[in-house]
């Protein structure tokens, strides 16, 4: 079976959930702690859920973790992602970063440790290393997508270390505003797009200003075809 076939919907479910962790503003540097969950979709079929929680774990530290459990036919897929960072002075720094994926096809894991002081380095549990420069964990970095657009920025540039434990930069830029109507309820959100090397994939992201930038739709697809379609079905915050 062709590791595009495997992933099926489940890929498009790290892109961008999770970008609404409320970050922080200028003058706050406390995050509001949340849960969001979405259903997925696969040729208009409901195939499963992710779900986003973001918990404080002290004045400065928090917790934000990602799940997600789909399945269509015979293929499945379920995936965890557990992001440990913290908050000083409105700067997002990650700490520890943990992904498991099970289901259909190899299982995988990884880990990476982050040292953020002058000089610092990011381990990868493989044994690879790189000079820490900034960089988020496959997560946080969406944790300021949300601040950012609240303050009208329109093209961002984010630099993190994916779930395989390798070196990207995406960029975001909006695209305009749509009112949606979804599971949890009808919204006005701001559509964006995510900017990445490949030409066959686009993946676009709705967020509502609402509910503080929250992501509440996600859309991707590959050669013009939709892979799969998630939908904001519940939310609740602190």
């Amino acid at each position: 079976m062709q590791t595009s076939k495997r992933r099926f919907v489940a890929a498009i479910l790290m892109a961008f959930v999770g970008a609404s962790a409320h970050a922080a503003d200028a003058t706050e540097s406390k995050l509001q702690p949340y849960e969001a969950v979405y259903t997925a979709y696969k040729w208009g079929d409901d195939v499963g859920e992710a779900r986003i929680k973001l918990e404080a774990l002290s004045n400065t530290q928090y917790s934000l973790t990602y799940s997600s459990k789909v399945s269509k036919f015979f293929l499945s897929d379920k995936r965890y992602e557990h992001s440990i960072f913290k908050v000083e002075d409105s700067s997002v720094l990650p700490i520890e970063y943990h992904y498991t994926r099970t289901g259909t096809g190899p299982d995988k894991k990884l880990t990476v440790n982050f040292n953020t002081d002058n000089g610092g380095k990011i381990a990868i549990e493989n044994g690879d290393e790189f000079v820490w420069n900034g960089q988020f964990d496959n997560q946080i970095y969406r944790v300021d997508l949300a601040n950012q657009l609240a303050s009208g920025e329109t093209n961002l540039t984010y630099d993190f270390v994916n779930y395989r434990g390798e070196l990207r930069t995406y960029g975001v830029e909006v695209v305009g505003n749509e009112n949606l109507s979804l599971p949890y309820g009808d919204f006005d959100t701001v559509k964006v797009k995510l900017i990445r090397d490949s030409k066959t994939r686009e993946t676009f992201a709705w967020f509502a200003p609402s509910l503080n930038y929250t992501l509440v739709r996600l859309q991707q697809f590959k050669d013009g075809e939709e892979q799969g379609d998630i939908k904001l079905k519940s939310y609740t915050s602190e």
